[in-house]
């Protein structure tokens, strides 16, 4: 996801390869994001951070990432700045705060601990981008007076494991962080090589069913699937 808010240009978890160890990407290749003020990596795994994609990007970008994360990046030579839940920096026109997340955020089974957060972004609008979390009752009081919630719905293949949310419990985390705006990411882009037809249904569900659950859970919230390239337009009342 491409922020733009209060002049300032974020993205979050880049993975543009149509490739990444044995997942193939079956949608659209991204266009190149231009020029960023940062970039958000939420968590050291393969498919949030991951090298090759961050070298495509804006040179001058600041990467804003969990503690224990610049380990990996220390090879791209860029700015990286390393935060826990609570702590936050300015960049441009907003502020980018960590907020926690229930999910291993260590780049394999047997790397060293590290991190895995979200982030508030706040300028005239407040966004929430979740990274990879399971629901968690702290969700309540992670922000007031969300504008947008970016949640994830599903994963890269046909099942989840912990640290993850299906359409059901990411509404659930709606209900609790109550935006105006949910946008379901993290689905319908990657499957490993040899899933093809039987599991299509994968890549197009999750945000539907995810919708229909926050309809009941969180009425009051209005759910946008972005399909790649497309955007929402954040209304309201600037702060």
């Amino acid at each position: 996801m491409l922020l733009e808010l209060s002049g300032a240009r974020l993205l979050t978890d880049p993975v543009l390869r149509s490739r990444v160890l044995h997942l193939r990407r079956r949608a659209p290749e991204p266009a190149a994001p231009g020029a960023l003020d940062a970039v958000l990596i939420s968590h050291g795994h393969r498919d949030h951070l991951d090298l090759p994609s961050l070298r495509r990007v804006d040179p001058g970008a600041i990467v804003v990432t969990a503690r224990g994360a610049s380990r990996w990046l220390r090879r791209l030579g860029r700015a990286v700045v390393e935060l826990a839940p609570g702590e936050e920096v300015r960049i441009g026109g907003v502020a980018v705060r960590a907020v926690p997340a229930a999910h291993d955020g260590r780049r394999s089974p047997i790397a060293a601990r590290a991190g895995a957060v979200g982030f508030v972004v706040e300028g005239r609008r407040r966004v929430y981008f979740a990274g990879d979390t399971e629901v968690f009752p702290g969700m309540a009081g992670l922000a007031e007076d969300l504008d947008a919630a970016l949640v994830p719905v599903w994963g890269w293949g046909p099942s989840l494991g912990a640290g993850h949310m299906n359409p059901a419990q990411a509404a659930e985390a709606i209900a609790l962080l109550r935006p105006r705006h949910a946008v379901p990411i993290h689905w319908g882009t990657f499957l490993p090589l040899g899933l093809g037809r039987r599991h299509a249904h994968h890549l197009r569900d999750p945000p539907h069913e995810f919708a229909a659950h926050v309809a009941t859970l969180a009425p009051a919230t209005h759910v946008a699937i972005l399909a790649p390239g497309s955007s929402l337009e954040l209304g309201g009342k600037d702060r």
